[in-house]
């Protein structure tokens, strides 16, 4: 393929470790900002992004996009009223459906599933599945990530998991399952909220949310990655332990079936069977290095940053031809 000449794509900071990957991309990114920041115009955030920029709202009028990449039903007025242009009308646009369906698993109909004109890009084969896309042309473009580097020395006999606000989403992040992996070895757990963990189980013990390369680091410590999300897209902590060379114990829920390979460790609905492959895990250092690095070796093949930004390229192609 041709590559393609860079593009002036117009996002919104969403999801930040998707963004990361996506603004490596050889086009210039511009994120909308204002005055009282908020959903709608935080821009970076802070985040150092060399391909992006912020843009104030009342100037992005004035901007010729190619793109809008939209992520929230939201944008798609915003970005009218914005640029004075209508997404899938006046400018091509992609809508990125980040999520699981909710609050239904089979029959929760997408907001953008009356429309022909935007095309639905799920991030995971099994959202693609379950979405009621309707009319809407869908594609998939799995995750992809920056490589954090094979870190792991396991040298921690506990397990680690990397939730965000675990005690809030309690059973869809599989937080009720800690205590019983805790009661075979210790389990830390990292990620914003995790202080309200606090005192639930003598061995699951907060970690707090630490910078991205102190966090890699403090988790490839640690002997074994658990996964115990029931309903999730594809946590992206997953493919980060994944690349760490970490081995795996997670529910085969959602994409976990597909991102983790048997013999990366141990994917099962099963939560008996995942407990004693966890202790097995923890109490084999040497078996547990060898299914991590199955776990790194799969991941670049399926999840890495080339792949990622090789298709959205392809995508992007598509639609602004």
């Amino acid at each position: 393929m041709t590559k393609l000449a860079p593009l002036r794509v117009l996002l919104w900071h969403v999801h930040g470790s998707w963004t990361e990957a996506f603004v490596r991309g050889d086009h210039r990114y511009f994120l909308p900002t204002l005055t009282e920041g908020g959903p709608w115009g935080r821009g970076l955030s802070g985040r150092d992004w060399p391909a992006a920029e912020e843009v104030p709202v009342d100037r992005l009028k004035d901007l010729d996009f190619d793109v809008v990449v939209l992520q929230r039903p939201d944008e798609i007025a915003l970005a009218a009223r914005w640029l004075h242009r209508r997404p899938g009308k006046d400018i091509p646009a992609v809508y990125v459906e980040h999520n699981a369906p909710r609050p239904h698993a089979a029959t929760t109909r997408h907001p953008l599933a009356d429309r022909d004109d935007i095309p639905l890009v799920h991030v995971t084969h099994f959202n693609a599945l379950m979405w009621d896309s309707g009319l809407a042309p869908t594609v998939v473009v799995p995750h992809g990530i920056p490589d954090p580097g094979e870190r792991y020395t396991g040298e921690i006999p506990h397990g680690v998991a990397m939730i965000n606000e675990p005690v809030r989403r309690g059973r869809i992040t599989g937080t009720d399952l800690l205590p019983a992996f805790a009661e075979i070895a210790p389990v830390d757990v990292f990620g914003m909220g995790t202080d309200e963990l606090e005192g639930t189980h003598p061995a699951v013990r907060p970690g707090g949310d630490l910078p991205a390369g102190e966090l890699h680091t403090e988790a490839a410590k640690r002997r074994v990655y658990l996964h115990t999300a029931r309903w999730t897209s594809l946590g992206l902590s997953l493919l980060e332990a994944m690349h760490l060379g970490m081995p795996i114990v997670a529910l085969a829920t959602t994409e976990a079936t597909l991102a983790v390979p048997p013999d990366a460790g141990a994917v099962s609905t099963d939560v008996e069977a995942l407990g004693r492959a966890y202790r097995e895990l923890v109490h084999e250092p040497d078996f547990a290095a060898l299914a991590g690095k199955s776990a790194r070796e799969h991941v670049l093949a399926h999840y890495g940053l080339d792949v990622f930004l090789s298709r959205w390229d392809t995508l992007l192609t598509e639609v602004t031809a």
